[in-house]
């Protein structure tokens, strides 16, 4: 809900819809300074870490799309991808099917992704009815 917001406003430059509304542009360098540099109570998100913020956005489903796609039909978004360009940024486009502004009620269905804890190779296996005791006894 956050990222769709931000997407929505016009206070950030960092950040935009792209490709057919369907995919989230980001202007890496930018949104390191817009949005993961805030501090306080101007603060977005927990983390100041792009890669931290790109594992998040994995984690909810999103994946990242090649740039060799069809640039943006409206004139905003095409300018703010040639201003972005060339200010030779690196634009970052992320894609998710319940991420999509023509259809904001399907954002309900974007949800964090659980991943199943690793037990290590040779951690013995705990018996279910009594979690403290090991198999062996």
């Amino acid at each position: 809900q956050k990222l769709w917001k931000m997407v929505e406003s016009n206070r950030f430059q960092s950040i935009w819809w792209s490709e057919g509304r369907k995919c989230v542009a980001i202007n890496e360098e930018l949104f390191k300074e817009e949005v993961l540099g805030r501090g306080g109570p101007l603060r977005v998100f927990a983390t100041q870490s792009m890669k931290s913020f790109l594992r998040q956005l994995n984690l909810y489903g999103f994946t990242k799309m090649q740039q060799d796609f069809q640039r943006s039909a409206s004139l905003p978004e095409f300018l703010a991808e040639e201003a972005a360009a060339s200010a030779h940024s690196k634009i970052l486009y992320y894609y998710n099917p319940y991420f999509n502004r023509e259809h904001p009620h399907l954002l309900e269905k974007c949800k964090r992704r659980v991943g199943l804890k690793r037990r290590a190779p040779d951690a013995p296996e705990m018996d279910e009815r009594h979690p403290s005791r090991s198999p062996d006894g």
